[in-house]
């Protein structure tokens, strides 16, 4: 289980983030608040890619789950040591697997678990998890244990795909939706037939759903070059589905 050179590709993207970060339970976190009446029982964790709520692209998804009715946060899980956004720029020599060294699940889960437990204090019952490439490892994992009611992944990384499909399909109870593309070395074409296998024709009873974007390659529902009229569609259109499916289940 790695990252590839596609997780540190893409496209940082224009907009003035409207949330706030805030400290819960001791961790830096991003929330995103819709501007209407929503359900306070209700909450989208969001479990961003290598770059952290600091990323603008992560902060500006966030405000638009909240423009459509969700209450969205996303934990620091990596402790304001984030991969940095210059390591997007082309030379840079940023070291992608020393990074990855110290920001394991041992570091990465404990910030996660007591922005949940805090938001469970405070009312919320409800959990959609949404896991864009490193973040998608999390999600995998919080279904394992039950916490989220619904959960969607973009183009995952850290997923072990023999093992951790087969896990999901027999431990977890939440509907799956995954976002997945055309170039994507760490889900090539062969892991999404093998998820659809398993998962799909109604097999998984509790409901599952995979989408594909031609054109796009790893990174694209986050970082993805929005010039590129292909691109842009499946960014688009991975938000879409994303909040169609936990407006359907959440």
């Amino acid at each position: 289980m790695s990252l590839c050179e596609h997780c540190v590709k893409g496209v940082t993207h224009e907009g003035e983030p409207k949330g706030k970060t805030e400290g819960i339970n001791g961790v830096s976190t991003y929330i995103a608040t819709p501007s209407t009446e929503y359900p306070k029982d209700k909450a989208i964790i969001f479990i961003t890619d290598i770059f952290g709520p600091q990323f603008v692209n992560n902060r500006l998804l966030a405000d638009d789950f909240a423009a459509n009715g969700f209450k969205t946060v996303i934990p620091d899980i990596f402790n304001g040591d984030p991969a940095p956004v210059d390591a997007l720029k082309p030379g840079s020599t940023w070291n992608l697997m020393e990074w990855l060294k110290v920001h394991g699940a041992d570091s990465a889960r404990p910030p996660l678990d007591k922005v949940i437990d805090s938001l469970k204090k405070d009312g919320v019952t409800d959990f959609a998890v949404v896991g864009y490439c490193f973040g998608a490892r999390f999600a995998f994992d919080l279904a394992f244990e039950g916490i989220p009611k619904v959960v969607a992944i973009a183009h995952p990384s850290l997923v072990n795909v023999d093992e951790d499909l087969q896990t999901y399909a027999t431990k977890s109870t939440a509907p799956l939706l995954i976002n997945s593309c055309t170039v994507d070395p760490k889900f090539p074409l062969e892991a999404q037939v093998q998820a659809d296998e398993l998962f799909g024709s109604g097999k998984f009873a509790p409901g599952y759903k995979r989408e594909h974007f031609e054109g796009c390659s790893h990174g694209f529902a986050v970082r993805g070059d929005i010039s590129d009229p292909k691109v842009k569609a499946g960014k688009e259109g991975a938000f879409k589905a994303t909040v169609e499916w936990f407006k359907k289940y959440l």
